[in-house]
């Protein structure tokens, strides 16, 4: 029988995750833009916020979040001059331990000795230097400070190598030796490459032999050059980071560590080297640490590295600078902080700004990200469902008018076809007529059909409307905080005509100092003009233009707005604008309504303001056209604009009256 062990999948992202839904992204990008934000902002709060839903993966700021706390985990380690701290604790103890050997000692020689470690300078570099041509007397203090020698010679190395402690634990003085040698191997290596005389072969060979000073593994000399550089790096901020006390004695024990081994020209050379391959990892910048441990220089090393690294990574999941991109998260950077889900979550994200273009839903044009007509049908729908889901329940879209005609619901009756019929075939009776009609003929055969068989659906006829909705874009409608939902009143309303309606003919027009046609997928985009004016009377000239390029339609005028008109059209074709209104704004902008009323276009507003004279205007509209004003909350526009078209549509009459939301 088989046998079979089970444990934690780490080598991957999860299998039994939930497969990833684009439409969840869509429906949340379409939620911020039809609050009023533009595509590439819904899509950049989508990435910081992360994926809804079953999929449950974690955003930018999440990210970020535990970022900062690694930040403070690490900085929470312990203090920057740690080393300094145990090589005079080590000193201490050594000169202890010989002072207790030399005090029984009568003889000069023991006098002398004494004399010579109390005139020991309280600088600890220079107190270990003199101490280091010194004949100890006392077996434990000699031992001490050997340990005190090696603890430099491993810390000071592997603050520039981080595989360099396990290597030195050997205290064969053979290990010095390798150390040696990788050192001026990698100085040649990098002298080739300087020169373009470098190829993969010498790395391998080079990695082979002294891969075990490398537990970074890198893959090529570039990455190599970018550890050992961050490294550097991170010690120069070490050294920085101290007072100017404590940086010259640490430097000196260091020069001393260095010297001692033979190392002192080969690092120079490589620490010039990284600086000029890297003079971007911030040389020289003090970092701060709290914690109260004190840490070798390897260690604090290491602590200044990863930071430098969380710090790199912070700033690009903040993604707060110019030209910001997903694909500039590092996700080496983000496995090493945060771990492999954290990884699982960054490649989703990076997956959504793909896959909404890949299935049609965004495009990139002129620079700038865009919703396609897919999806932009899609919050439309959205937009709708909102509206009716506030409307009460009735016969939405219903149609009142019952003679038979060319396109409608159908009634539930039939009658024979006749030529030039466009209604659906009634195909059972049309075959039973068939059927009866040859009964009597021979049985089993083919049944035949004849033209007088045929039957059609009976449909209630619907009269095709030319509807026109006419949106105020002016800045005031983004200061009063009514702009977000006339952009879905526009999107729902424009959605409704084309499904429910598609006889109907509909025109968005948008105004503030000019008036213009908007198409579906400019309108999900669709920002406020931060100009004066609203001029009303150009948009009433569009959308007459509309009307009579439907003559046959029962037109249909909707209008949103928080304002009077401001501005006109001059006969050059300028915007002119006054405020108060100008006699000529008002005289222009009441031709228009009058045309419209000869048109037998009601118009109905909708507004979004209780302004004296913005109330006056729509009144004395409402009296000249017969229309219909309407002063809803802001929030339930959509409902009322909706509500308004479907009345029309079933054959409601214009009646003027103000209704208040």
């Amino acid at each position: 029988m088989s046998r079979y062990r089970y444990g934690a999948y780490h080598d991957g992202p999860d299998p039994l995750a939930a497969p990833y839904d684009v439409r969840s992204a869509l429906d949340a990008v379409g939620d911020a833009v039809l609050d009023g934000a533009r595509p590439d902002e819904a899509l950049r709060d989508l990435l910081r916020r992360g994926l809804p839903g079953a999929a449950g993966r974690r955003g930018l700021d999440d990210l970020l979040r535990e970022v900062r706390a690694r930040r403070r985990e690490i900085r929470d380690r312990g203090r920057l001059d740690g080393m300094l701290e145990q090589v005079r604790a080590l000193l201490d103890t050594a000169v202890g331990q010989e002072r207790a050997e030399l005090f029984p000692d009568p003889s000069d020689d023991a006098r002398l000795r004494e004399a010579e470690l109390a005139a020991l300078p309280d600088d600890t570099a220079q107190a270990v230097r003199q101490l280091s041509d010194y004949r100890w007397k006392s077996d434990a203090a000699r031992a001490t400070f050997e340990k005190l020698k090696d603890l430099l010679r491993r810390d000071v190395l592997d603050a520039q190598f981080q595989g360099i402690r396990d290597a030195m634990r050997d205290p064969d003085p053979r290990a010095m030796e390798r150390v040696k040698d990788m050192m001026a191997a990698l100085n040649r290596m990098l002298d080739r490459e300087s020169r373009g005389e470098h190829n993969p072969e010498d790395f391998a060979r080079f990695m082979e032999e002294y891969g075990d000073f490398f537990p970074e593994n890198p893959r090529d000399l570039e990455e190599l050059v970018d550890a050992l550089a961050r490294r550097a790096a991170a010690m120069d901020r070490l050294m920085a980071s101290l007072s100017p006390e404590q940086r010259a004695e640490l430097a000196d024990l260091m020069d001393q560590v260095m010297q001692d081994a033979g190392l002192a020209l080969e690092m120079s050379r490589l620490g010039d080297a990284l600086r000029a391959r890297r003079p971007d990892l911030g040389w020289g910048t003090p970092e701060r640490m709290t914690g109260d441990s004190p840490l070798g220089v390897g260690d604090a090393t290491t602590a200044l590295a990863e930071l430098a690294d969380l710090a790199e990574l912070e700033s690009a999941l903040a993604q707060d600078y110019p030209g910001a991109r997903l694909d500039d998260i590092d996700e080496d950077a983000v496995r090493r902080a945060l771990g492999r889900p954290a990884v699982d979550d960054l490649a989703a994200l990076r997956r959504i700004e793909a896959e909404l273009e890949r299935q049609g839903y965004l495009r990139r044009g002129g620079g700038k990200l865009e919703l396609t007509p897919k999806a932009v049908r899609r919050l439309g729908e959205t937009a709708l469902r909102r509206v009716f889901a506030r409307l009460d329940g009735g016969r939405r879209g219903d149609h009142d008018q019952r003679d038979a005609g060319k396109a409608g619901d159908p009634t539930g009756a039939t009658r024979p076809w006749r030529f030039g019929d466009e209604q659906p075939l009634d195909v059972v009776r049309t075959v039973s007529n068939a059927i009866r009609r040859t009964a009597g003929d021979r049985a089993g055969g083919p049944v035949k059909l004849a033209v007088d068989d045929f039957e059609v659906q009976e449909t209630e006829r619907r009269a095709g409307a030319a509807v026109c909705l006419l949106v105020d874009l002016s800045y005031s409608m983004v200061l009063r905080g009514t702009w977000a939902v006339a952009k879905q009143t526009a999107l729902a309303l424009h959605s409704l005509v084309t499904t429910g309606y598609p006889q109907d003919a509909i025109q968005i027009i948008g105004f503030s100092n000019y008036a213009r046609t908007l198409h579906p997928a400019e309108m999900a985009a669709l920002d406020w003009d931060m100009v004066q004016g609203t001029n009303l009377h150009h948009a009433l000239m569009i959308a007459g233009r509309h009307l009579d390029s439907h003559p046959d339609f029962e037109p249909i005028v909707l209008i949103v707005t928080d304002g009077e008109p401001t501005a006109h059209l001059l006969p050059d074709g300028r915007s002119r604008f006054d405020y108060p209104p100008s006699p000529d704004t008002l005289v222009l902008t009441m031709a228009e309504v009058d045309k419209m009323t000869r048109r037998g276009a009601g118009m109905n507003f909708f507004m979004l303001a209780d302004d004296r004279r913005l109330v006056s205007f729509v009144e004395e509209v409402a009296r000249r056209n017969g229309g219909r004003v309407f002063a809803p909350d802001a929030d339930r526009l959509g409902e009322y604009v909706v509500s308004d078209y479907l009345r029309v549509r079933r054959g409601g009459r214009w009646g003027a009256r103000r209704a208040a939301g």
